[in-house]
């Protein structure tokens, strides 16, 4: 969805009749060199850039002070990839007329590219200083910003191009960034219409409505958007791959794979088209294909796999006695989910050491086979290989019909049984506890997590004493809680997810949603009633009440998207059903 390159400033005012040559090597004359100037900014606005350079760096052996010559030069490496020699060009021409607003608005821009956004703000700000309805400079102001997340900010400037130029497609798309990067789905929507109407072909803006409406939970919008963009633009490969998340929201998880395959016949490396293709195969139980596929996440944006400076073990050989790194690098559901595999590389014959969230040290600290454990950060002991817990289920050729599941394999401590006990020995009925949030940033958010609002019904249920696991509290909920006549919050008292398994061996149920206490209590054996959302992490499958990773969980599905109730109710009345027998 990234910000369109705002414009930089072409203006040139010609060669003065006494700028002399300083006997240069070059015969231009004043009047060749102005024409010269003329024809090389002709060259530059038609993208001609080598022949532009050659007339400018011709120009500038005859006046080597010549402030267009130098400017625009410096702008022509810019276009053409080389910021470190624009630097050197534009910074040269503002010591010559160091009141230009045209050329500190395109140092900006040289700044920016050269990642030193924090001075390409300072350059903006010395151009609208010296001109301050200055359009480009507002419009790359406002880039710089929307980059650095400082969206409202960037909000601003785009409102002062905006009104001046109603119509400038640039402001306008950004401006339905910045709202969209705010939250602001449906306003950002607007933006975007508004773009169309004047720019109906335009594919950025038709593209990132699709995104924002996908954004919104109108999937079906999303996809005609999509639709739309391809039809435009039928190149588009980050198109076809986000057509093919908008497909999986709606359930149509075979045509979100032939999406994510498309999105790679047009750009075969496209890391997020490989990495997404992986989840839909293993959403779809094709274990195997997808597990292979899942290696591509290490090539993401963004994501860096650590260097270790040792071997990466990926189940070619056998361990025997040496000694494996199992590294955490995702979620904390996902390190309690495949540290599962650590007990059987230890009874084939290696020696395996953790290091895994800061969180998660003292409960896997007791793990089977597990001969030393560290935090992220720690300092290691020696190893001679190395593999990230995500890569175990490829390492171990894990198929659907074969995941090792020696449930349970994490357990609490005496000592965080105790410190919780006389709190929940306290409680009358039958104990629930109860997690409805995941990570807000996670993609699928809207649909995994449950306001707490919407828990209403169900905490009605007479003879159940409910226990909140849920350690961050989203705005609003400390003070709902606080107002539940059967509700002890204990998550936000929890150090860390050690007094979480204090908690969960005292329970008689825990009820979750898609996140980290659901995976804790299953790997821990105890009853887990598990809430998953009608677009689920690839894990749950796309059917049944069961999961080949945690077989004693049971499976609450979402008819539709987005429709918690009958799911709640459902049960509530299995709890009341069980309290009458």
């Amino acid at each position: 969805m990234g910000s369109p390159f705002g414009k930089a400033v072409y203006k040139a005012a010609g060669i003065q009749s006494d700028q002399a040559s300083h006997g240069s090597v070059s015969k231009l004359s004043p009047q060749q060199g102005a024409a010269a100037l003329e024809e090389a900014v002709a060259l530059h606005r038609q993208g001609r850039l080598a022949e532009a350079e050659k007339l400018y760096a011709r120009i500038l052996k005859a006046f080597p002070d010549q402030f267009d010559a130098l400017h625009l030069s410096g702008l022509a490496k810019l276009q053409g990839g080389k910021a470190g020699e624009a630097l050197r060009l534009i910074t040269a021409a503002l010591k010559i007329a160091p009141q230009s607003a045209d050329a500190h608005a395109n140092l900006g821009l040289v700044l920016g590219a050269l990642k030193r956004p924090d001075d390409a703000l300072a350059s903006f700000d010395r151009a609208l200083a010296l001109a301050p309805d200055h359009i480009e400079a507002l419009v790359n102001r406002g880039n710089v910003l929307l980059d650095l997340g400082r969206n409202e900010e960037a909000l601003a400037c785009f409102d002062r191009v905006l009104a001046r130029e109603p119509r400038h497609l640039p402001s306008r798309v950004n401006r339905g960034n910045a709202l969209l990067a705010l939250g602001r789905a449906e306003e950002a929507i607007g933006e975007y219409d508004l773009a169309l109407a004047a720019y109906p072909m335009d594919a950025r803006a038709t593209f990132n409505r699709a995104n924002a409406l996908f954004r919104a939970g109108r999937y079906a919008d999303s996809l005609a958007g999509f639709d739309r963009l391809l039809a435009l633009s039928p190149q588009h490969a980050e198109g076809a791959m986000t057509r093919g998340l908008a497909l999986q929201a709606l359930g149509r998880h075979a045509d979100a794979l032939a999406g994510y395959n498309q999105a790679i016949a047009l750009q075969k490396d496209y890391a997020d088209a490989h990495f997404n293709a992986a989840l839909a195969r293993l959403t779809l139980g094709d274990y195997a294909a997808g597990f292979a596929e899942y290696e591509w996440r290490w090539k993401r944006a963004g994501i860096a796999r650590a260097s270790y400076g040792k071997p990466l073990w990926l189940g070619e050989y056998p361990l025997g006695r040496k000694t494996i790194l199992l590294h955490a690098e995702q979620g904390l559901g996902d390190t309690i989910q495949f540290v599962r595999y650590a007990p059987l590389l230890a009874r084939a014959g290696a020696t395996v050491v953790l290091e895994v969230q800061k969180e998660l040290r003292d409960l896997l600290g007791t793990l089977e086979g597990v001969s030393a454990i560290v935090a992220r950060g720690e300092t290691l002991p020696g190893f001679d290989v190395h593999c990230p817990l995500g890569s175990l289920p490829l390492a171990f050729k894990t198929g659907l019909g074969a995941v090792p599941a020696g449930i349970p394999y994490l357990h609490a401590s005496q000592d965080r049984i105790a410190k919780w006990r006389p709190r929940l020995d306290a409680l009358p009925g039958r104990r629930v506890g109860l997690a409805w949030a995941g990570n807000p940033s996670h993609i699928n958010d809207r649909n995994r997590s449950i306001a707490f609002s919407r828990l209403a019904p169900l905490l009605s249920t007479p003879g159940i004493s409910f226990v909140g696991l849920q350690r961050d509290l989203r705005e609003g909920e400390r003070e709902q809680i606080a107002s539940s006549q059967n509700m002890l919050s204990l998550g936000p008292e929890f150090g860390d997810l050690s007094d979480c398994s204090g908690v969960t061996s005292s329970l008689d149920l825990v009820i979750s949603v898609d996140t980290a206490v659901a995976h804790l209590a299953a790997a821990m054996g105890r009853p887990t009633w598990l809430l998953v959302p009608f677009w689920p992490d690839w894990r749950w499958g796309l059917s049944g009440e069961t999961s080949p990773w945690y077989p004693q969980a049971r499976l609450f599905r979402q008819a539709a998207d987005a429709d918690w109730d009958p799911v709640l109710e459902r049960i509530r009345a299995e709890i009341a059903a069980e309290l009458k027998s």
